[in-house]
Parts: C-alpha cells; structure tokens; sequence
C-alpha cells in the first residue's frame, strides 16, 4: 500500500506524553515506522505553508527510504501576502526540485472563507504552471470549488493530478473528467456512515483510485475522532475493496500502480 497523502511531520505526532522527544521527531518517526509494519510501503508528505518546509524536509530525512514530498503553498493558506509566500514556494521548488515528486497539496477552498478567491485561482493557476514546466504531476485540495478548479485545470491539459480527499457524486466525477483523465485519492471519508463515497467508487473504478489517510484528519472508522495516521489506511482500502468486491490484495496492487503511475518518483 502506498499512502499517497499524509502529513506526519507535524506537531499532531509529537508525543509528548509517551516520552518523545519533539526535538528529534521521535512521535513523527514512530507514526512512520508503525505504517511501515502495518504494510504502507511509501508516503508522500505534501506540504502546507512555509513553515512545514523544515518539518516536512527534517522527517523525509529521517526515513528517506519510505518516504516522498510534494511542494506547495496549501489554499487555505493563500492570505494577503499570497505573492511572498508563492514566490518562497516556488524559489524552493525550483531550488530541491529533484527532492519533489509532485506539486501540491495546492487548489481551491472556500468552505471557510470566499474572501480569497480570486487570488486562490491566481496562486493555483501558478502552481499548476510550475507543475507543467516541471514535468510534475499535482496533487489537488478541492472544497466547495470544484468549478474554480476546473477552470484553473482546463488552461493547462497537459498537467496530471489527483483530487485529493476525493469525497464527491458521480456528477462531480462526470465533471472532472469532461476536463482531464485524473486520478481521486480515497481516504477515511469512505469508511464513515454518512457518506455515499463508496457508491459513487464504481463510477470512478479501481484503475483511477490512489489510496490515503490525509493524517492527522479524517481517521477511518472504527478510528473515527481519534488522530489519523498511515497505519490506519489498511481498514480505509478494506472499505474501497468491499466496495468494488474487490480481493483486498488484488485492489493493493492496482492502487500501488496507480501511485506509481502519477508519481514516477516513487521507488518500491
């Protein structure tokens, strides 16, 4: 299994209380380990503002085998000084370029706040260009913007991605395609009994899905309301494999293909 979106690296994972040391990263490497004994085979850490650089960067390094990032300047993150912390983003991507297997998580979100949209469209649109020009795929942050998204998408064809935390209708899967042939991260958000995520999976099919946890949120039941972590994703791929009746080893591997499909970085 590849978890192909999990924040680990932050202070969610310090473990303070069990006796690591924040210092040393010492919860942020225990969460990696135990995914790796649960079966996660790689994670990819995208990041989220300027200050996760170093966290994100500090734990990679610490399990370079198992671990992959992706750089980017998150939406709900996108504020008054968007042009700053754009231009820091992209200095760094440009700059460890070779460190990176995607762009992201970048995209649009206006569950919180419309104040900014505009410039989310701008910040995004840019990224998406940096993507293009490096010959890297995008790992994509929807919420309640679907038709901005889109819009931004369709200026730039050429540009592989997945629509992280993927939680929408058949129509939005209509949607998204009519654009391009993207690939949707499932996490947690299948395993919760309010969603119709998993009759909606049919439609996407098993050759487009990529799995996650998206961790430290959106822990799967019978985790749901507790930290998430890459471990976790087994019981979230038992759920995406029920759905599609599916042997739970034969969806592991095509999910696997998948990941490596977007992201040619990764190495198993």
């Amino acid at each position: 299994m590849i978890d192909t979106h999990t924040h680990l690296y932050l202070d969610n994972f310090d473990d303070i209380a069990a006796g690591c040391n924040p210092a040393l990263m010492e919860g942020q490497v225990a969460a990696v380990d135990r995914a790796v004994a649960a079966g996660i085979r790689k994670m990819i850490f995208p990041n989220v503002d300027r200050s996760t650089v170093e966290p994100m960067r500090r734990l990679a390094a610490l399990r370079p085998d198992v671990t992959t990032m992706a750089m980017g300047l998150h939406p709900t993150e996108v504020k008054e000084n968007y042009r700053q912390e754009l231009a820091f983003m992209m200095e760094e991507l440009r700059k460890n370029a070779s460190d990176y297997a995607a762009v992201g998580e970048v995209g649009i979100d206006l569950y919180w706040d419309r104040s900014f949209e505009k410039e989310q469209m701008v910040v995004f649109d840019a990224q998406v260009s940096e993507a293009e020009q490096l010959g890297l795929p995008v790992i994509i942050h929807c919420r309640e913007g679907l038709p901005q998204c889109l819009e931004v998408l369709s200026a730039h064809p050429g540009v592989k991605a997945v629509f992280h935390s993927f939680g929408g209708t058949e129509a939005d899967v209509d949607s998204i395609r009519r654009v391009g042939d993207y690939y949707f991260g499932i996490n947690g958000i299948v395993t919760f009994k309010n969603s119709g995520l998993k009759q909606v999976l049919p439609a996407i099919g098993a050759e487009r899905i990529l799995t996650e946890t998206d961790a430290p949120y959106l822990a799967p039941v019978p985790f749901r309301g507790k930290r998430n972590e890459s471990a976790m994703m087994v019981k979230t791929t038992e759920e995406i494999a029920r759905a599609l009746g599916m042997e739970f080893s034969r969806l592991e591997k095509i999910t696997e293909d998948n990941a490596i499909s977007l992201f040619p970085k990764i190495e198993l």
